[in-house]
């Protein structure tokens, strides 16, 4: 009892409040492993994001594929202008456990490219989601983001694949 009547105290002295959010949805949910998944973006069983604002598609690798890759030393990306298909490989992370290609989740042609990550390519580790974006493509078959998983079915599909 003391201890709550302290907890609720320091708590008030901090301004945080001690009352039950469960009425708010957060902008992101945790698998067990602890990768953040966003919502509002659609994942791609190969572990890339895409987030399609108007008629651009902004693509990159989850925050649970950087946690496997451990540190990212290299980032090979296409040229602008190049076409992608979707499924195939676009580039390769290079991490200090291993090199993997990036597949696009989204058909269409590559209008613009992080050159940010030739000279800092860690951004994909401290922030996949929004400094570390790879590329921005012009979809060609938007209605192929349909094939792709929601938050909730991403962090079920990790939890899955890390159970194994």
């Amino acid at each position: 009892m003391a201890l709550r009547m302290w907890a609720s105290s320091t708590a008030n002295a901090l301004r945080v409040s001690t009352a039950s959010r469960a009425n708010l949805s957060p902008a992101y949910s945790l698998s067990r492993c602890f990768s953040t998944v966003l919502d509002g973006l659609k994942y791609a069983s190969s572990h890339e994001w895409v987030k399609h604002e108007g008629s651009v598609a902004t693509v990159g690798i989850t925050d649970h594929a950087q946690d496997h890759l451990g540190e990212v030393v290299f980032v090979d990306l296409p040229e602008t202008g190049a076409a992608v298909s979707q499924g195939s490989s676009f580039g390769a992370v290079e991490s200090v456990k291993a090199t993997s290609d990036i597949n696009c989740p989204i058909s269409g042609e590559i209008v613009e490219v992080n050159t940010k990550l030739t000279e800092t390519p860690g951004l994909v580790n401290s922030s996949p989601y929004e400094d570390g974006w790879m590329i921005k493509v012009k979809p060609s078959n938007p209605s192929e983001l349909e094939s792709l998983m929601g938050s909730k079915e991403y962090t079920k599909f990790c939890e899955e694949e890390d159970s194994h």
